[in-house]
Protein backbone atom coordinates (compact mmCIF):
# COMPACT_ATOMS: atom_id res chain seq x y z
CA UNK A 1 0.00 0.00 0.00
CA UNK A 2 1.30 3.46 -0.84
CA UNK A 3 1.55 5.86 2.10
CA UNK A 4 -0.68 9.08 1.24
CA UNK A 5 0.57 12.43 0.33
CA UNK A 6 -0.61 16.03 1.13
CA UNK A 7 0.71 18.61 -1.24
CA UNK A 8 0.03 22.41 1.00
CA UNK A 9 -0.39 25.00 -1.93
CA UNK A 10 -2.26 27.74 0.28
CA UNK A 11 -0.81 28.84 3.47
CA UNK A 12 -2.53 30.52 6.18
CA UNK A 13 -1.27 33.57 5.94
CA UNK A 14 -2.70 33.43 2.07
CA UNK A 15 -6.54 32.46 3.40
CA UNK A 16 -6.34 35.17 5.94
CA UNK A 17 -4.95 37.83 2.90
CA UNK A 18 -7.88 36.26 0.76
CA UNK A 19 -10.66 36.74 3.77
CA UNK A 20 -9.73 40.11 4.47
CA UNK A 21 -9.46 41.42 0.68
CA UNK A 22 -13.07 39.73 -0.08
CA UNK A 23 -14.78 40.99 3.03
CA UNK A 24 -13.10 44.78 2.55
CA UNK A 25 -14.10 44.52 -1.38
CA UNK A 26 -17.92 42.50 -0.48
CA UNK A 27 -18.52 44.98 2.54
CA UNK A 28 -17.73 48.11 0.63
CA UNK A 29 -19.45 47.47 -2.44
CA UNK A 30 -23.12 48.24 -3.66
CA UNK A 31 -24.99 45.82 -3.12
CA UNK A 32 -22.85 44.26 -0.43
CA UNK A 33 -21.46 40.73 -0.84
CA UNK A 34 -19.42 37.65 0.46
CA UNK A 35 -18.37 34.62 -0.99
CA UNK A 36 -19.82 31.75 -0.14
CA UNK A 37 -16.46 30.00 0.65
CA UNK A 38 -16.18 31.44 4.03
CA UNK A 39 -18.85 29.36 5.73
CA UNK A 40 -16.50 26.79 5.68
CA UNK A 41 -14.75 26.99 9.34
CA UNK A 42 -15.17 23.75 11.76
CA UNK A 43 -18.69 24.55 13.18
CA UNK A 44 -20.00 25.58 9.43
CA UNK A 45 -18.63 22.49 7.83
CA UNK A 46 -20.71 20.82 10.66
CA UNK A 47 -23.86 22.51 9.66
CA UNK A 48 -23.09 21.55 5.76
CA UNK A 49 -23.27 18.22 6.89
CA UNK A 50 -26.53 18.78 8.79
CA UNK A 51 -28.10 20.35 5.79
CA UNK A 52 -27.19 17.59 3.57
CA UNK A 53 -29.33 15.39 5.97
CA UNK A 54 -32.55 17.77 6.17
CA UNK A 55 -35.60 16.46 3.82
CA UNK A 56 -35.78 19.42 2.35
CA UNK A 57 -32.48 19.51 1.01
CA UNK A 58 -32.09 17.13 -2.15
CA UNK A 59 -29.16 17.99 -3.95
CA UNK A 60 -26.74 15.74 -2.16
CA UNK A 61 -28.45 12.55 -1.95
CA UNK A 62 -30.03 12.98 -5.30
CA UNK A 63 -26.53 13.38 -7.14
CA UNK A 64 -25.78 10.10 -4.51
CA UNK A 65 -28.37 8.41 -5.85
CA UNK A 66 -26.75 9.14 -9.84
CA UNK A 67 -23.73 8.17 -8.59
CA UNK A 68 -24.83 4.91 -7.17
CA UNK A 69 -26.16 3.54 -10.32
CA UNK A 70 -24.18 5.37 -13.02
CA UNK A 71 -20.66 4.86 -11.46
CA UNK A 72 -20.10 1.69 -13.38
CA UNK A 73 -20.99 3.41 -16.50
CA UNK A 74 -18.99 6.71 -15.85
CA UNK A 75 -15.78 4.57 -14.44
CA UNK A 76 -16.01 2.30 -18.84
CA UNK A 77 -16.77 5.13 -20.60
CA UNK A 78 -14.17 8.13 -18.92
CA UNK A 79 -11.29 4.72 -18.55
CA UNK A 80 -9.43 7.24 -16.39
CA UNK A 81 -5.89 6.59 -15.18
CA UNK A 82 -6.15 9.18 -12.98
CA UNK A 83 -9.23 11.27 -11.26
CA UNK A 84 -8.53 14.48 -9.77
CA UNK A 85 -11.63 16.15 -7.75
CA UNK A 86 -12.26 19.49 -6.82
CA UNK A 87 -13.57 20.75 -3.80
CA UNK A 88 -13.33 16.83 -2.69
CA UNK A 89 -13.95 17.51 1.21
CA UNK A 90 -14.83 14.54 2.69
CA UNK A 91 -14.57 12.65 -0.84
CA UNK A 92 -17.66 10.41 0.72
CA UNK A 93 -19.76 10.35 -2.25
CA UNK A 94 -16.52 9.71 -4.39
CA UNK A 95 -15.84 6.50 -3.30
CA UNK A 96 -18.57 4.69 -5.26
CA UNK A 97 -16.83 6.28 -8.17
CA UNK A 98 -13.64 5.06 -7.11
CA UNK A 99 -14.53 1.48 -6.38
CA UNK A 100 -16.03 1.10 -9.65
CA UNK A 101 -13.15 2.53 -11.49
CA UNK A 102 -10.52 0.43 -9.59
CA UNK A 103 -13.00 -2.68 -11.07
CA UNK A 104 -12.75 -1.45 -14.17
CA UNK A 105 -8.90 -1.84 -13.85
CA UNK A 106 -7.18 1.30 -15.45
CA UNK A 107 -7.70 3.73 -12.39
CA UNK A 108 -4.09 4.05 -10.29
CA UNK A 109 -4.43 7.96 -8.51
CA UNK A 110 -6.41 9.66 -6.86
CA UNK A 111 -6.03 13.79 -6.32
CA UNK A 112 -8.70 15.26 -3.93
CA UNK A 113 -7.97 18.82 -4.01
CA UNK A 114 -10.22 21.10 -1.22
CA UNK A 115 -9.31 24.28 0.62
CA UNK A 116 -9.70 22.31 4.00
CA UNK A 117 -6.37 21.09 4.87
CA UNK A 118 -7.43 18.93 8.27
CA UNK A 119 -10.58 17.85 5.85
CA UNK A 120 -8.23 16.19 3.33
CA UNK A 121 -5.74 15.09 5.79
CA UNK A 122 -8.19 12.72 7.40
CA UNK A 123 -9.63 12.10 3.69
CA UNK A 124 -6.54 10.71 2.69
CA UNK A 125 -5.86 8.77 5.49
CA UNK A 126 -9.15 7.16 5.31
CA UNK A 127 -9.22 6.76 1.12
CA UNK A 128 -5.58 5.10 1.19
CA UNK A 129 -6.87 2.71 3.85
CA UNK A 130 -9.95 1.71 1.91
CA UNK A 131 -7.87 1.55 -1.76
CA UNK A 132 -4.89 0.30 -0.85
CA UNK A 133 -4.24 -0.02 -4.54
CA UNK A 134 -4.72 3.42 -5.37
CA UNK A 135 -1.76 6.53 -4.94
CA UNK A 136 -4.17 8.90 -3.11
CA UNK A 137 -2.45 12.62 -3.06
CA UNK A 138 -4.24 15.87 -1.68
CA UNK A 139 -3.91 18.92 -2.66
CA UNK A 140 -4.83 21.74 -0.46
CA UNK A 141 -5.33 24.59 -2.28
CA UNK A 142 -8.43 27.12 -3.58
CA UNK A 143 -10.37 25.38 -6.38
CA UNK A 144 -10.65 28.67 -8.36
CA UNK A 145 -6.98 28.43 -8.54
CA UNK A 146 -6.41 24.66 -8.66
CA UNK A 147 -6.26 24.15 -12.29
CA UNK A 148 -2.91 25.00 -13.66
CA UNK A 149 -1.07 23.34 -10.86
CA UNK A 150 -3.44 20.25 -11.20
CA UNK A 151 -1.06 16.84 -12.03
CA UNK A 152 -0.64 15.59 -15.82
CA UNK A 153 0.14 12.36 -15.58
CA UNK A 154 -2.26 9.64 -17.43
CA UNK A 155 -5.73 9.56 -18.94
CA UNK A 156 -7.51 11.87 -16.33
CA UNK A 157 -10.55 12.57 -15.53
CA UNK A 158 -11.65 16.20 -13.26
CA UNK A 159 -14.64 15.31 -10.88
CA UNK A 160 -16.47 18.76 -9.95
CA UNK A 161 -19.52 17.71 -7.75
CA UNK A 162 -22.09 19.22 -5.70
CA UNK A 163 -23.21 21.60 -7.71
CA UNK A 164 -20.31 23.80 -6.78
CA UNK A 165 -20.38 25.65 -10.35
CA UNK A 166 -23.39 27.57 -9.73
CA UNK A 167 -21.88 29.22 -7.24
CA UNK A 168 -19.91 31.01 -9.55
CA UNK A 169 -22.06 33.84 -11.90
CA UNK A 170 -21.26 33.52 -16.06
CA UNK A 171 -18.08 34.85 -16.69
CA UNK A 172 -16.71 33.08 -14.01
CA UNK A 173 -18.07 29.75 -14.72
CA UNK A 174 -17.28 30.51 -18.78
CA UNK A 175 -13.57 31.18 -17.46
CA UNK A 176 -13.08 28.05 -14.61
CA UNK A 177 -14.63 25.66 -17.41
CA UNK A 178 -12.53 27.39 -20.27
CA UNK A 179 -9.38 26.55 -18.00
CA UNK A 180 -10.46 23.09 -17.08
CA UNK A 181 -10.73 22.32 -20.83
CA UNK A 182 -7.52 23.75 -21.63
CA UNK A 183 -6.24 21.78 -18.73
CA UNK A 184 -7.11 18.06 -20.76
CA UNK A 185 -5.20 16.39 -23.00
CA UNK A 186 -7.11 13.94 -25.34
CA UNK A 187 -9.11 11.47 -23.93
CA UNK A 188 -9.82 13.62 -20.98
CA UNK A 189 -13.05 13.85 -19.26
CA UNK A 190 -15.25 16.33 -16.80
CA UNK A 191 -17.46 15.14 -14.19
CA UNK A 192 -19.85 17.59 -13.47
CA UNK A 193 -22.94 17.68 -11.05
CA UNK A 194 -25.37 20.87 -11.57
CA UNK A 195 -28.69 21.47 -10.07
CA UNK A 196 -31.16 21.60 -12.28
CA UNK A 197 -34.12 23.97 -12.55
CA UNK A 198 -37.26 23.24 -11.24
CA UNK A 199 -40.22 23.39 -8.86
CA UNK A 200 -39.55 27.10 -6.70
CA UNK A 201 -40.55 26.18 -3.82
CA UNK A 202 -39.01 22.95 -4.04
CA UNK A 203 -35.60 25.30 -4.30
CA UNK A 204 -35.99 27.85 -2.10
CA UNK A 205 -37.25 25.55 0.88
CA UNK A 206 -33.87 23.65 0.21
CA UNK A 207 -31.96 26.45 0.95
CA UNK A 208 -34.27 27.58 3.79
CA UNK A 209 -35.34 24.63 5.89
CA UNK A 210 -38.37 24.48 8.19
CA UNK A 211 -35.48 23.62 11.15
CA UNK A 212 -33.50 26.82 10.58
CA UNK A 213 -30.35 24.77 9.88
CA UNK A 214 -29.43 26.85 6.70
CA UNK A 215 -30.33 30.16 8.68
CA UNK A 216 -27.48 29.17 10.86
CA UNK A 217 -25.21 28.00 8.26
CA UNK A 218 -26.05 31.19 6.44
CA UNK A 219 -25.31 33.36 9.89
CA UNK A 220 -22.28 31.22 10.53
CA UNK A 221 -20.24 33.65 8.05
CA UNK A 222 -20.74 36.32 10.45
CA UNK A 223 -19.26 34.41 13.30
CA UNK A 224 -16.27 33.90 11.26
CA UNK A 225 -16.12 37.58 10.39
CA UNK A 226 -16.05 38.20 14.05
CA UNK A 227 -13.37 35.78 15.32
CA UNK A 228 -11.22 36.65 12.47
CA UNK A 229 -11.39 40.04 11.91
CA UNK A 230 -12.90 41.36 15.27
CA UNK A 231 -16.26 42.40 13.45
CA UNK A 232 -18.81 42.97 16.18
CA UNK A 233 -21.80 41.76 13.92
CA UNK A 234 -24.71 40.89 16.42
CA UNK A 235 -26.01 37.79 14.76
CA UNK A 236 -29.94 38.08 15.70
CA UNK A 237 -30.00 41.89 13.76
CA UNK A 238 -29.80 39.57 10.49
CA UNK A 239 -32.01 37.48 9.48
CA UNK A 240 -31.73 34.30 6.65
CA UNK A 241 -33.66 34.95 3.36
CA UNK A 242 -32.90 32.55 0.28
CA UNK A 243 -35.13 33.46 -2.78
CA UNK A 244 -35.55 32.48 -6.91
CA UNK A 245 -34.23 34.87 -9.14
CA UNK A 246 -36.00 33.62 -12.33
CA UNK A 247 -34.18 36.38 -14.33
CA UNK A 248 -30.64 34.80 -13.60
CA UNK A 249 -32.14 31.21 -12.76
CA UNK A 250 -30.27 31.05 -9.32
CA UNK A 251 -31.14 31.03 -5.95
CA UNK A 252 -29.75 33.80 -3.94
CA UNK A 253 -28.87 33.38 -0.14
CA UNK A 254 -28.55 36.66 1.78
CA UNK A 255 -28.65 38.30 5.49
CA UNK A 256 -30.86 41.02 5.61
CA UNK A 257 -30.45 44.05 8.22
CA UNK A 258 -33.78 43.74 10.95
CA UNK A 259 -32.74 47.66 11.64
CA UNK A 260 -30.74 50.50 10.75
CA UNK A 261 -26.87 49.52 12.81
CA UNK A 262 -23.39 50.04 11.91
CA UNK A 263 -20.60 47.17 12.32
CA UNK A 264 -17.17 47.92 13.04
CA UNK A 265 -14.52 45.69 11.53
CA UNK A 266 -11.34 46.55 13.75
CA UNK A 267 -8.80 44.56 11.69
CA UNK A 268 -9.56 46.34 8.26
CA UNK A 269 -10.69 49.55 10.51
CA UNK A 270 -13.93 50.13 8.50
CA UNK A 271 -16.86 50.60 9.80
CA UNK A 272 -19.99 48.92 7.59
CA UNK A 273 -23.30 50.83 8.18
CA UNK A 274 -26.81 48.67 7.42
CA UNK A 275 -30.13 50.04 6.23
CA UNK A 276 -32.85 48.31 8.20
CA UNK A 277 -34.08 45.91 4.96
CA UNK A 278 -30.40 45.76 3.37
CA UNK A 279 -28.63 42.42 2.60
CA UNK A 280 -25.27 40.92 2.25
CA UNK A 281 -25.53 38.43 -0.36
CA UNK A 282 -23.87 35.16 0.73
CA UNK A 283 -24.32 32.81 -1.88
CA UNK A 284 -25.90 32.43 -5.42
CA UNK A 285 -26.39 28.44 -6.32
CA UNK A 286 -27.49 28.70 -10.16
CA UNK A 287 -29.57 25.94 -11.65
CA UNK A 288 -29.20 24.94 -14.84
CA UNK A 289 -31.03 23.66 -18.36
CA UNK A 290 -29.61 20.59 -20.25
CA UNK A 291 -29.67 22.83 -23.01
CA UNK A 292 -27.87 25.62 -21.47
CA UNK A 293 -25.41 23.80 -19.60
CA UNK A 294 -24.59 22.04 -22.73
CA UNK A 295 -24.11 24.76 -24.76
CA UNK A 296 -22.09 26.27 -21.73
CA UNK A 297 -19.61 23.05 -21.42
CA UNK A 298 -19.68 23.28 -25.62
CA UNK A 299 -18.87 26.80 -25.46
CA UNK A 300 -15.62 26.24 -22.99
CA UNK A 301 -14.38 22.91 -25.48
CA UNK A 302 -16.66 19.94 -24.14
CA UNK A 303 -18.50 17.78 -26.05
CA UNK A 304 -21.60 16.28 -23.62
CA UNK A 305 -21.05 12.73 -23.54
CA UNK A 306 -23.51 11.66 -21.30
CA UNK A 307 -26.29 13.67 -18.96
CA UNK A 308 -28.26 11.52 -16.49
CA UNK A 309 -30.88 13.11 -14.09
CA UNK A 310 -33.44 11.96 -11.42
CA UNK A 311 -36.81 11.19 -12.37
CA UNK A 312 -37.75 14.43 -11.48
CA UNK A 313 -34.96 15.82 -13.21
CA UNK A 314 -33.60 18.08 -10.13
CA UNK A 315 -30.01 17.27 -10.47
CA UNK A 316 -28.11 16.17 -13.27
CA UNK A 317 -24.52 14.35 -13.55
CA UNK A 318 -22.83 15.00 -16.62
CA UNK A 319 -19.84 13.31 -18.39
CA UNK A 320 -17.91 15.47 -20.77
CA UNK A 321 -14.82 14.93 -23.06
CA UNK A 322 -12.42 17.36 -24.40
CA UNK A 323 -13.44 18.48 -27.61
CA UNK A 324 -10.57 17.83 -30.02
CA UNK A 325 -11.80 20.19 -32.67
CA UNK A 326 -11.74 23.41 -30.48
CA UNK A 327 -8.03 22.89 -29.36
Amino acid sequence: MSAPSLDIRITDADIEDSLRADVLTGLSSSPKTLPPKWFYDARGSELFTDITALAEYYPTRTERSLLERHAGDIAAAADAETIVELGSGSSEKTRVLLRAAVDQGALNTYVPQDVSESALAQAVTELQTEFPTLRVHGIVSDFTHAIPALPHSGRRMIAFLGGTLGNLNPVERAEFLGALAGSLDDGGTLLLGVGLVTDVDVMEAAYDDADGVTAAFDKNVLTVLNGRLGANFDLDDFEHVAVWNPEDEWIEMRLRARRDLTVRVDDLDIDVPFSAGESIRTEISAKFRRDGITTELATAGFRVADFWTDPRERFGLILAARDQRSH
